[in-house]
C-alpha cells in the first residue's frame, strides 16, 4: 500500500543538530494558512533561507544552524556546486568551500552538501541534501522536497543511499532513481586536493563568431514548416521562406561557444531570481512602486497578482551583451516578450536545410519547455490567444496556441476586440458567447494602462471594471485584462521588472553583479564620464533611447511614444559589433528558468522590434579557440 504523502508543512522528522525536515508537498497547502506569495518566503533571523520548503531552504538553514554559515541564494540546487564561498554569519567573512564530483578520490563527509543533476526526478533544478552520516557501504542524508513522508521515530535521517570505492579509489554515490544521477559534494575547505578545478573560461570563448553559407549551397525553398499555422503566418509577412528580408544577409548566421551558452544559461536562471527578489522589494516599499509610474488605482490588484502563487509567469526575455568583456543585461521582457516562433522553430530548421550539422541548436527546448510550462498553468476552460490586427503577432500567437494546445488546453484566437461584447451577467464574451476567463496576450500591459489612464477615472476605473454593470457598449481592453475573474498570462505583476525602474533597484540589491550594469534614477558625475544610456521606464521595442559617450555626445537618439515617461540612466555597454552588425543575444525563460538563446542583429547599436533575427549555432569550444597541443 503505497503511503499517503504528508500534508504541506507537516514536521516530518528532525535533522541533526535539531533542525525540523517539513513536507513540501504543495497539492495540499491549506490556503488559509499560506493564502499567498510571501506566506512562502522562509526566513530566519531575519535572513532569507528559501521557499517553503525547497530543497535549498532546508540546506541554508541546516548551515545557518548548525556550522553559522549561509551560501549565496542559487537559482537552481545544481548551482551550488559552482559556488567557491560561503559567509560566515557573524562577521560576514568568506570562508572557501570546494566541489568533488562524484566518483573522487576525496570521499563526502559529515555535513557535506549531496548535489543532485539537473533532470530525471528533479526535472531542470537538481537536489540538494545534507550527508549526515558516512557508513562503509553507504551514506545517509537529510533533505526536503522529495518524498513527503514522515520519518520513523527516533530516526535523524531520510534515506540510505549506496556509496562504494572502486579500484582506483574513486568514491560514487548511487541515485536511488534511474533517471536521476548525483554530480557530487560540497565541503567546507580550503583543501583543493582532488576538487574540480576551478577555471574561468578565456574571454575569448564569450565572443561570437559571425559566419557565412556558401553562394553555391543550394537550400530547399520548403524549408519553413508551412503545414502549420505559425509558419504560414510567418512566410505570409515575410513573403518568403527567409530570417530576413535582406537578400544580402540570408546566409549570414552566428555562433557561440558550449563555454558561453553554459555561462548563459547560468546567468539567466541567476537573473530570473534577482528580479524576482527586486520585484518583491518594490512591491512591499510605497516609495519604490511610485518610481514605475503605474497608476495607483492598480496597486492593490497589482500586489494582489504579486501575492497569487497560482498567478506564475508563463515565459519571458532577457536582452544582453555577450563579449570577451562578460555577461551583461539590458533588462528583462517579462511581459509580452517576441521572437518564440522564430528561436524554436526556425533556427535549427535553417541549418538542417544547409546541411550544416556541427554543433547545436541553441532553441529546440523552447516549444516543449512552452508545453510543459502551459501543462502546469492550471488553465481550467477556454484560454483565449488575444492579439492585435498585427503580422508579427499573427504567427507569434499561433505558435503560443500550439504550445498551449499540445499541453491539452483547448485555445481560441481573437483578432482586436471588436468581437467581444458582453452576457447578462456582465461577463465579457468572446463572439460565440464564450466567456473570457483565461488569456494569454500579445499586447503589453502598458497598452491596457494607457487606455486606463485616458478613459477611466482614476479612483473609479477599477470598482468599474470589477463590477457586473456594464459601463462600455463595446468592452474595452482595460475591461478584459483587468477584471478580477480573468486569468492573464503573463501576469499583472510582471509590469514591476519588466518596467526599467527595477534596474536601480536591482544594483542597490546587487552592488557591482557581474551581470548587472550599474543603474540610477540620477545622473551621477561617475557615469556621466563613462557614458551612459538613458531608457524610459516603461519604453518597449528600442523607442526613446539615448546613447552618450563619457564626453557628453549622444552617439544615438531613438524616436517613439515614450518620450514623456520617467526616465533611468544605465552605464553604456556597447554590443559587440561583428562585421557591420551590432549584436544582442536573448535568453528566453519559460516557468522561471532557462530554456533558448537567439541573436537580435542591427547596423544601428540599439536594437529594435524592425532588427533581423539570424540564426545562431551553439558550437564547441575549439571551433573558437583552438585546443593548445
Amino acid at each position: 500500500m503505497k503511503e499517503v504523502c504528508a500534508r504541506f508543512g507537516t514536521l516530518l522528522g528532525m535533522a541533526p543538530g535539531e533542525v525540523p525536515v517539513y513536507s513540501s508537498h504543495y497539492p495540499s497547502a491549506d490556503n488559509s494558512e499560506f493564502p499567498d506569495r510571501e506566506s512562502y518566503r522562509s526566513y530566519l533571523d531575519d535572513i532569507f533561507m528559501g521557499y517553503k520548503w525547497q530543497c535549498v531552504e532546508f540546506a541554508r538553514r541546516w548551515m545557518y544552524l548548525n556550522q553559522g554559515l549561509i551560501f549565496d541564494d542559487v537559482a537552481m540546487a545544481y548551482d551550488i556546486f559552482e559556488l567557491r564561498t560561503v559567509r560566515i554569519i557573524r562577521d560576514n567573512a568568506l570562508k572557501s568551500i570546494q566541489s568533488f564530483r562524484n566518483g573522487s578520490a576525496r570521499p563526502p563527509l559529515p555535513g557535506c552538501l549531496l548535489i543532485w543533476n539537473e533532470g530525471g526526478e528533479f526535472e531542470d533544478t537538481g537536489h540538494v541534501a545534507i550527508v549526515t552520516e558516512v557508513l562503509p557501504n553507504c551514506v545517509r542524508i537529510a533533505e526536503q522536497n522529495m518524498d513527503h513522508h514522515l520519518w520513523p521515530q527516533g530516526q535523524n535521517w531520510s534515506r540510505e543511499l549506496a556509496l562504494c570505492v572502486d579500484e582506483q579509489g574513486g568514491h560514487w554515490v548511487n541515485c536511488t532513481y534511474a533517471e536521476g544521477s548525483i554530480l557530487g559534494w560540497v565541503l567546507v575547505t580550503d583543501d583543493n586536493s582532488h576538487a574540480e578545478p576551478r577555471i574561468d573560461p578565456t574571454p575569448a570563448l564569450f565572443n561570437l563568431i559571425p559566419g557565412q553559407i556558401s553562394a553555391d549551397a543550394e537550400i530547399d525553398p520548403q524549408w519553413i514548416d508551412a503545414t502549420k499555422p505559425a509558419g504560414r503566418a510567418y512566410l505570409e509577412m515575410m513573403e518568403g521562406p527567409w530570417l530576413t528580408q535582406n537578400s544580402a544577409d540570408q546566409r549570414s548566421y552566428f555562433c557561440l561557444s558550449e563555454s558561453a551558452a553554459r555561462e548563459v544559461k547560468h546567468a539567466t536562471n541567476e537573473l530570473h531570481a534577482m528580479f524576482m527578489h527586486a520585484t518583491h522589494k518594490v512591491l512591499k516599499d510605497d516609495a519604490l512602486l511610485e518610481r514605475f509610474n503605474l497608476p495607483r488605482s492598480i496597486w492593490p490588484r497589482l500586489r494582489q497578482s504579486w501575492n497569487n502563487r497560482r498567478n506564475q509567469m508563463i515565459t519571458g526575455r532577457f536582452d544582453f551583451s555577450v563579449s570577451d568583456r562578460g555577461i551583461k543585461v539590458f533588462e528583462y521582457n517579462a511581459d509580452s516578450a517576441s521572437c518564440y516562433y522564430e528561436s524554436a522553430c526556425l533556427q535549427g530548421p535553417w541549418f538542417d536545410a544547409y546541411g550544416v550539422s556541427e554543433g547545436r541548436c541553441p532553441g529546440k527546448k523552447l516549444h516543449p519547455d512552452l508545453v510543459r510550462a502551459w501543462s502546469k498553468s492550471g488553465v481550467e476552460t477556454l484560454l483565449h490567444i488575444m492579439q492585435d490586427d498585427d503580422p508579427e503577432e499573427d504567427y507569434h500567437a499561433q505558435f503560443m496556441k500550439s504550445a498551449a494546445e499540445e499541453a491539452g488546453i483547448r485555445c481560441t484566437l481573437i483578432r482586436g476586440m471588436d468581437e467581444l461584447g458582453w452576457d447578462d451577467q456582465g461577463f465579457v464574451v468572446d463572439a460565440n458567447g464564450e466567456r473570457i476567463l483565461w488569456v494569454w496576450k500579445t499586447w503589453a500591459w502598458e497598452t491596457a494602462l494607457d487606455q486606463l489612464r485616458a478613459e477611466c477615472d482614476e479612483d473609479e476605473t477599477l470598482d468599474a471594471i470589477g463590477a457586473s454593470r456594464i459601463k462600455t457598449e463595446r468592452p474595452r481592453l482595460v475591461d478584459v485584462l483587468l477584471r478580477e475573474e480573468v486569468m492573464v498570462y503573463e501576469p499583472l505583476w510582471t509590469l514591476v521588472p519588466s518596467n526599467k525602474a527595477i534596474l536601480p533597484v536591482l544594483w542597490e540589491l546587487f552592488p557591482d553583479h557581474p551581470y548587472l550594469l550599474e543603474s540610477r534614477y540620477d545622473l551621477d558625475e561617475m557615469m556621466a564620464t563613462k557614458g551612459y544610456v538613458v531608457k524610459p521606464i516603461a519604453g518597449r521595442c528600442g523607442h526613446n533611447i539615448s546613447i552618450v559617450d563619457g564626453n557628453n555626445a549622444v552617439v544615438k537618439e531613438t524616436g517613439g511614444q515614450f518620450g514623456q515617461q520617467d526616465q533611468i540612466y544605465q552605464a553604456l555597454c556597447k554590443l559587440p559589433k561583428l562585421g557591420k552588425f551590432n549584436v544582442q543575444l536573448a535568453a528566453f525563460t519559460v516557468d522561471g528558468k532557462y530554456s533558448a538563446t537567439s541573436v537580435r542583429v542591427d547596423t544601428s547599436p540599439v536594437i529594435t522590434t524592425n532588427s533581423d533575427l539570424l540564426p545562431l549555432r551553439i558550437m564547441a569550444d575549439d571551433y573558437f579557440v583552438p585546443a593548445s597541443g
